[in-house]
């Protein structure tokens, strides 16, 4: 696995509020300092020693030596990403519609 220092840091944005409006949860949410929350989805999973996380909804991944660890690396390297990004390249990456659900395959 590469360095888990690539993020790091599960700080919430400043004037954020732990609700949200409207009905769909990856519409962005503006708060007080024109800061805006969106809802992504993340997918955590084992990997040796170690777990890696992956926001589907915009192809970034990060990782860490525990879930919650792995976590809070992901929401700091998304948040780096939507700040530094340009808004083309987020609408480029950006995928509205993300689905997680299981499939029932024939094993051998």
């Amino acid at each position: 696995m590469s360095d888990p220092k690539c993020a790091g840091s599960s700080r919430p944005a400043r004037g954020s509020h732990n609700h949200l409006s409207g009905s769909n949860p990856k519409e962005p949410v503006h708060t007080r300092e024109t800061t805006m929350l969106r809802q992504l989805t993340a997918i955590i999973e084992r990997e040796g020693d170690g777990y890696v996380a992956l926001c589907p909804d915009v192809d970034i991944a990060s990782q860490g030596e525990t879930v919650a660890e792995a976590r809070d690396h992901l929401k700091e390297s998304l948040e780096l990403f939507f700040e530094t990004a340009s808004a083309s390249e987020i609408e480029r990456r950006l995928h509205e519609e993300v689905y997680v659900t299981h499939v029932e395959v024939a094993v051998g």
